[in-house]
């Protein structure tokens, strides 16, 4: 990046955005209210399966302050929600890409299928008014597990059937034959545990169209306003770009389910054209848990081939996974692609090969969820390491240090290229803080008190910024995935950065300040970052998979050289002297080897007062755009420590000790890092110990559809979390960031369970799957005493 001008660079700046978030000062979407609002409600299905014989919305048009209900009869002319990543199978055809109706056609495919629209003056009138929609159902038979959606004879939920596609990476053939000369092969069974995205802002959308202007303008609780735009305009609405304004303010969290195009937003887009007033709708809790996208869902089985000293071989994956009754914008990229990928791990195992099959079900659409793919192929991969480290009676860290990846750049089995990493390191320091020696005692002192302690690591690798799109072209991405940043000097100095990054809780309108400030030698507080309005930014692809800051960071700082490539020429004239004997460092445009120096706030000043300089070579204005597209991913690496005491009466799994070493690169803000390794760390307790999205098998029916049923983690489930950092900076971006936001989530499940593994070896259990509940556990006990 350069020089590190004003020590920004590494500091832990308190979080420039909190002040108005802590005042109640945010302003997020439900906050929006426009002159004539209305309000809309959505009546959705009760039943997993049925045909819609006929829909009778009379008595809800008659209800009192009704003003329009619409149905999927009325949206003619509009398209289908469309995937955004095209998946080839094995057999080269393209996948199965079944229709996705904004309000249901016929037929409903999920419980909270979107029926109909109701529009009213109020929330609850339009609410009453939905209640009084009459429809009449043929209930046909529900299959909600991605299994039993393949087997001969289940309920066709699409007319093309159940299977999306099967899809395969990695030499079979070799790995067949490493399996055929291995010592030892170790075998896990996976069931990757369906999560619910629990954001604290639930979705809300707020449409209004201009009569005068014919235009819409669309604020949306989303995570990439742009591509929302891009997606709605284009492959849904027919409407040219310029058309929709797309603003995403203060967004309450994402964790990757505010990502998508949801048939809500283009509901409500339509309809306020249709009603010619502005139409709000923010959803409820449990309406949020049967239309938010989930997460996760995979059945895998796996195997390691070792030689007799532990040394890998080879891997073998076989994935079945749960896309839910439509496809989502991403979800067939989240088996696939941001999945079997990364099976290498930190390991230089030769030869891998995955194969995923996934199917269509009668559940909620199931997408990208913090990780999205890394946490499942870590669970996959550590798992594996530790089953091995078991069966061979190998140390969990020296199984690891066996077959850690040491020379880079390293090309693995699985069409990626890590290009620096140092594995050992964080490894010895996460051992170090979390006092591994001492565990031997400890686990000691819990057996006197008829406890079990266990102890489990996580090795993880992932890859982040989902970039270059060339590479993500050719793996089927139907969109490019640069990022752009443009920064507007101002007359008096101050910097404005319009970034196409989202931000909704990452901290950006401080990390990227620093960034600036750093970089200009400028006051951090004359530095404003704007962002989520696609009126006012340029066009980018918005925040998910880590990317912001090593993708959407660098494009800021290639127009910050921008920026200052052209000071050079402003000074130079100024100074009259050659461009070439220019230099900027500390704020300042110097001479070389002279006194003579213009301080950047005059050279902005001039460039917007240009009385001495020649207009005929030189614009005015200060004001620059770049954009970045990577050529490599970057892979934040680390390891996860977790201590375990089991209660074997109850089966009640306590965390009492977690420790997180991550490399991420150089660090811009350590305190924004380690809330982000916190959060996601807690997430991670939640899938592993909590957490577990439940459907009825016969039904249909959400069994887990509030937080009665849905355990959420609480502050007496989280453990105080050492967080470490080792740094290998990336390669191939001048910030030399990796990305730190999804690191947690997909680095603790594994350390938890092979923790509890761990613990449960002495009661004689040998597997049990997430969430490992206290009812599970006990079960699980009684079961290998039977």
């Amino acid at each position: 990046m350069g020089a590190n001008e004003t020590g920004l660079i590494g500091q832990a700046v308190r979080r420039k955005e909190d002040s108005r978030f802590l005042q109640g000062a945010g302003q997020y979407t439900d906050d929006v209210v426009q002159p004539r609002q209305s309000y809309g409600c959505f009546l959705r299905s009760p039943h997993a399966h049925a045909k819609i014989r006929k829909i009778d919305t009379a008595a809800a048009k008659a209800a009192p302050g009704v003003i329009a209900v619409f149905t999927g009869a009325d949206l003619t002319g509009v398209n289908g929600l469309p995937c955004g990543w095209l998946i080839t199978g094995t057999d080269g055809k393209p996948m199965n890409e079944p229709p996705h109706p904004v309000l249901a056609q016929g037929k409903v495919r999920h419980v909270g299928d979107p029926v109909a629209l109701v529009v009213a003056e109020s929330a609850h009138q339009a609410k009453d008014a939905a209640e009084a929609i009459d429809v009449d159902y043929e209930v046909l038979p529900a299959v909600v597990s991605c299994v039993d959606a393949l087997k001969p004879g289940a309920p066709q939920i699409h007319d093309g059937g159940n299977k999306c596609y099967t899809w395969a990476l990695g030499d079979k053939a070799a790995v067949d034959a490493a399996f055929a000369k291995a010592a030892h092969v170790a075998k896990v069974d996976i069931v990757n545990n369906r999560l619910i995205p629990n954001a604290i802002e639930p979705r809300a959308v707020n449409a209004s169209y201009n009569r005068a202007e014919q235009a819409y303008t669309l604020y949306v609780a989303n995570q990439n306003p742009h591509v929302e735009r891009l997606l709605m305009t284009a492959f849904v609405l027919g409407l040219p770009e310029t058309k929709v304004r797309v603003i995403a303010p203060d967004v309450g969290g994402g964790f990757g389910s505010k990502i998508y195009l949801y048939a809500e937003d283009v509901a409500l887009v339509w309809a306020s054209k249709q009603v010619n007033r502005p139409i709000k709708w923010t959803a409820e809790r449990g309406e949020a848990f049967v239309s938010d996208a989930h997460g996760r869902d995979h059945v895998t089985h796996a195997e390691l081939a070792c030689d007799k000293n532990g040394k890998f071989l080879a891997m073998r994956v076989i994935t079945t996974a749960n896309l839910g009754a439509y496809l989502s914008t991403f979800a067939s990229a989240i088996p696939t692609i941001l999945y079997a990928t990364l099976l290498a791990g930190q390991y230089t195992t030769p030869v891998i090969y995955c194969e995923v099959t996934a199917s269509f079900t009668n559940t909620v659409p199931v997408d990208a969820y913090r990780g999205a793919g890394r946490p499942e192929a870590t669970y996959v991969v550590e798992r594996l390491v530790h089953q091995a480290g078991v069966d061979l009676d190998i140390a969990q860290d020296e199984i690891r240090r066996r077959n850690f990846i040491r020379k880079f750049p390293y090309a693995t089995p699985v069409a990626l290229t890590y290009d620096t990493g140092n594995y050992d390191a964080t490894l010895d320091e996460a051992m170090k803080m979390a006092d591994v020696a001492g565990f031997p005692g400890r686990k000691a002192e819990a057996a006197k008190r008829g406890k079990l302690r266990g102890l489990g690591y996580s090795s993880y690798i992932e890859a982040c910024g989902l970039a270059p799109s060339n590479v993500a072209g050719a793996l089927g991405a139907r969109a490019g995935l640069f990022e752009a940043g443009a920064v507007r000097v101002n007359p008096t100095g101050g910097v404005t950065v319009f970034t196409g990054s989202h931000s909704h809780g990452q901290g950006h309108e401080t990390t990227f300040a620093q960034v600036v400030a750093a970089r200009l030698g400028i006051d951090i507080n004359t530095v404003e970052v704007v962002h989520g309005d696609t009126g006012r930014i340029p066009f980018g692809m918005g925040t998910y998979g880590s990317r912001s800051l090593a993708v959407g960071g660098t494009a800021i700082v290639k127009a910050l050289d921008k920026v200052i490539a052209k000071g050079k020429k402003i000074a130079a004239h100024l100074l009259e002297a050659a461009e070439a004997d220019i230099e900027f460092k500390d704020g300042k445009f110097t001479v070389a080897g002279t006194d003579r120096s213009k301080a950047f706030a005059e050279i902005a000043l001039a460039a917007y007062v240009p009385h001495n300089y020649p207009l005929d070579k030189l614009e005015p204005g200060l004001d620059e755009t770049a954009f970045y597209d990577p050529t490599n991913f970057t892979y934040p690496a680390g390891t996860h420590v977790c201590e375990v005491e089991v209660d074997p009466d109850t089966g009640v799994v306590k965390v009492v000790g977690f420790t997180a070493c991550d490399d991420f690169g150089n660090i811009i803000n350590p305190m924004i890092v380690e809330g982000q390794v916190h959060g996601g760390v807690v997430q991670g307790i939640g899938q592993a110990l909590l957490e577990n999205c439940v459907y009825d098998s016969q039904s249909g029916q959400l069994l887990s559809g509030s937080y009665m049923d849905y355990a959420m983690p609480r502050a007496d489930d989280v453990p105080s979390i050492k967080v470490g950092t080792k740094v290998t900076p990336c390669t191939h971006n001048p910030l030399g960031a990796k990305g730190c936001g999804e690191a947690g989530a997909i680095g603790a499940p594994a350390a938890m369970m092979n923790a509890v593994h761990d613990a449960l070896l002495a009661a004689g259990v040998k597997d049990i799957q997430m969430p490992a509940s206290p009812h599970r556990v006990w079960q699980a006990i009684q079961s290998a005493k039977a």
